[in-house]
């Protein structure tokens, strides 16, 4: 199924359980622009999000997680979740849920092999992956497949035999990520796999707040909270599996950022400054020089 437009969980017809019993049945695309709409609670099945202009915040387990363009979030099966768009200007959302069924026939083949699926081509193993419900780079690879859907969809309408053709790709790009997150876990300074995995998923939390609040300059305080870690395992063990610190990634997103800005805006360095959280303009100026070998306004005129 394909959508063009987020429903409107506030319409007094809305028939939410109507809505919700059709993510059980089919594989179903969102490719929708939308400004100021909610879901305040909704249980779903494996589903992937992403955007490709402004940002959609997402409620998981007690903890909000922004999108941005160039990121993509999973969320699994039966996961509650809330998701919210909060702004006048249009934010470009691409979401797809896949069905139970399919999603399980896709992991089974591409976790045992081609011997194991050829004697057995029609199991029905309903268990999926549980991926790590964390904040993650769109690559190269999947940036081509997810433009591929999109312009299909887009020129071609949509045909459930080409889009689950497309599908059957995306999960299998999906689960080569859930195998590179499962190698960081392993980074984890831990004895039991059980807990290296437990400590990732904290420093997930962590690395997304950082993501989510770059601007509004968490410190480790506020990011123990939120992993449920000491500051010295969160400093430790952030170190060790991306091997750097929280506050110097903090500063490599806020100058990121900045740069972003600097080649697509014509914001003035002032405003740039205050976007992504420096203290003043002088700060802003050292640490893009430092990180850049150029100042500001120089990486704009050459862009």
């Amino acid at each position: 199924m394909y959508f063009t437009s987020l429903p409107d969980h506030t319409k007094p017809d809305f028939d939410e359980q109507l809505h919700f019993s059709k993510f059980k049945k089919h594989n179903i695309v969102f490719n929708a622009l939308s400004s100021y709409c909610h879901c305040d609670n909704h249980v779903g099945c494996l589903s992937f999000k992403t955007v490709l202009s402004s940002e959609e915040w997402y409620g998981i387990s007690n903890r909000k997680v922004a999108i941005r363009p160039g990121q993509f979030l999973i969320l699994n099966d039966d996961q509650n979740y809330s998701c919210h768009i909060d702004t006048h200007e249009s934010v470009r959302c691409l979401s797809v849920f896949f069905k139970k069924e399919f999603a399980s026939s896709v992991f089974y083949d591409a976790l045992h092999g081609t011997e194991i699926s050829l004697d057995d081509p029609f199991n029905h193993d309903k268990n999926t992956l549980e991926f790590f419900q964390n904040l993650s780079h769109i690559d190269l690879e999947l940036q081509v497949q997810l433009f591929g859907l999109i312009s299909e969809l887009e020129s071609e309408g949509y045909n459930n035999t080409l889009m689950d053709e497309r599908l059957v790709f995306l999960l299998r790009h999906l689960i080569q990520t859930h195998k590179a997150e499962a190698k960081h876990a392993g980074k984890v300074n831990a004895l039991k796999a059980s807990t290296q995995k437990e400590v990732y998923k904290r420093l997930c939390i962590a690395k997304d707040v950082l993501h989510s609040s770059y601007m509004d300059n968490p410190d480790l305080d506020m990011l123990s909270s939120a992993a449920c870690l000491s500051v010295s395992q969160l400093v430790m063990q952030f170190k060790a599996v991306f091997q750097i610190t929280p506050h110097q990634y903090l500063i490599r997103l806020k100058l990121e950022r900045a740069a972003e800005l600097l080649r697509l805006t014509n914001k003035p360095v002032h405003e740039i400054t205050w976007l992504c959280g420096f203290e003043n303009v002088s700060a802003f100026c050292r640490a893009f020089k430092s990180a850049h070998g150029v100042q500001p306004l120089s990486l704009r005129k050459c862009a």
